[in-house]
């Protein structure tokens, strides 16, 4: 994917690699940190309460990432029995993932409001704000998906019914194949199943006045 685009637009691939270097390390960092003041320090003693991206970036994730179009961080572990807040304790640190890519996106609304000072009116300025912003609200909303091993399933399934545990462990086991068959069919066979489980994305960029990635 990335060799494509940075012959064809070297800059908007550095841009767009940053926006994931970026939401992937504050992501994984917010689940480590949130971990942590719950009382589960696993993480914590795995250096991953650290905004360094070397720590939360996965080498075959990475790779895949350029060459694919798709990857992933390094997941943060996590022991749920030891931490606090009943149920809530899971989903909180669940949720802090996605959450940090939405507040992401609000200060890159910050910084692209900016633009009306003429020190930053610079378009490389505003393509990498608007960079950040579009990958970092894509990461949201696909964290945010109710298919294992994403965040939305730890938060979904923990107040579903104990009458649904056996539906639970089967997604759980097959979860990750599915979400693999979706990226592949979307990405490599052009049907367009993720595209619309991320159609919010653009409605939250218009909701924080995020300008379009190639403009138009």
């Amino acid at each position: 994917m990335f060799v494509q685009l940075f012959q064809s637009n070297p800059l908007a691939a550095l841009a767009i690699i940053l926006g994931f270097v970026v939401g992937i390390t504050i992501h994984e960092a917010a689940h480590a940190y949130s971990a942590l003041k719950l009382g589960d320090d696993t993480a914590y003693r795995e250096g991953r309460v650290t905004l360094n991206p070397l720590s939360h970036l996965d080498l075959l994730g990475s790779m895949m990432l350029f060459f694919a179009g798709f990857g992933w961080g390094r997941p943060t572990p996590v022991r749920l029995d030891k931490l606090k807040g009943g149920v809530l304790g899971p989903v909180a640190v669940a949720f802090a993932g996605p959450a940090s890519n939405i507040l992401i996106v609000a200060i890159c609304s910050i910084l692209a409001a900016l633009v009306a000072i003429p020190v930053f009116q610079s378009g490389t300025y505003l393509l990498f704000v608007a960079a950040v912003a579009y990958i970092n609200a894509l990461l949201f909303v696909f964290n945010l998906l109710p298919i294992p091993p994403l965040d939305g399933s730890k938060i979904v399934f923990a107040f579903l019914p104990r009458s649904l545990d056996p539906f639970v462990r089967v997604m759980n086991q097959y979860g990750p194949f599915i979400l693999l068959g979706l990226v592949i069919v979307s990405i490599w066979l052009g049907l367009p199943f993720l595209s619309i489980l991320l159609t919010p994305v653009a409605p939250i960029l218009e909701l924080f006045g995020i300008p379009p990635l190639f403009g138009g």
